[in-house]
């Protein structure tokens, strides 16, 4: 095995889906790879543990939550809450690129749109999520979206990414070519990791914005949850 790479910063190194030329099956394969990942490490149970709140609220008013996953590729995390919770969620999601947003189902209010320049309306959503997409981003356009995003929401802005470590890589390195069906899938989850965050970048980050600090939670086994609330919806 190769030795450790330096993760002392955040590596620019493109995704394979992101420079594009990715055959419409791999790429199919990839984001089943995804829903994979959000099933057994982690996505789906962070995904509800930072909107739990939220949706207790909801409940108290009567409902529902209206919740925007953006960059949601198959959508896979908020159709999982809404499968959960089919009468508390309104879910909408957003991505790029139609052919994502393709595979998605029919419960998702499906919305082809740029993260730079979403066409919602300020607080147009209880809850705006970002979920695996701000790593994607480099310098800043980071803080450039996270406050484009905080304009959407009423009441919450939630991160949900990777945390950027050595022992992630590494399980990563070790794990990824025996879990995932795309070879794409393999290298991208690690240049993930290497573009991805740690806690205290995602604090700067909110605060390049000029966000209210967020309160920052790791999740095992290599993800990190950010979560801003407006003190007044």
């Amino acid at each position: 095995m190769s030795r450790l790479p330096d993760l002392r910063e955040r590596s620019r190194e493109p995704e394979l889906l992101d420079l594009g030329g990715v055959p419409d099956h791999e790429v199919a394969a990839s984001l089943a790879d995804i829903r994979f990942v959000n099933t057994w490490l982690g996505g789906h149970r962070t995904f509800a543990m930072v909107l739990r709140p939220f949706l207790a609220e909801a409940r108290k008013r009567g409902g529902p939550l209206t919740l925007l996953d953006v960059g949601c590729g198959s959508a896979d995390l908020p159709s999982h809450l809404q499968a959960r919770e089919p009468r508390l969620v309104r879910a909408f999601g957003v991505d790029l690129k139609p052919g994502h947003l393709r595979q998605a189902p029919a419960s998702i209010h499906r919305v082809a749109g740029d993260v730079f320049a979403p066409p919602f309306a300020e607080r147009s959503f209880d809850v705006v999520a970002c979920s695996l997409f701000l790593h994607h981003l480099d310098g800043d356009d980071v803080p450039r979206v996270l406050s484009s995003l905080w304009r959407l929401a009423r009441r919450a802005l939630v991160v949900n990414d990777l945390r950027r470590a050595q022992v992630p890589h590494a399980f990563a390195r070790l794990v990824f070519p025996h879990l995932f069906r795309s070879p794409v899938s393999v290298h991208d989850g690690l240049v993930s990791i290497r573009r991805s965050f740690t806690p205290g970048e995602l604090r700067e980050a909110f605060a390049a914005a000029g966000l209210p600090a967020p309160t920052v939670t790791r999740v095992f086994p290599y993800r990190l949850a950010a979560v801003v609330r407006r003190e007044s919806p």
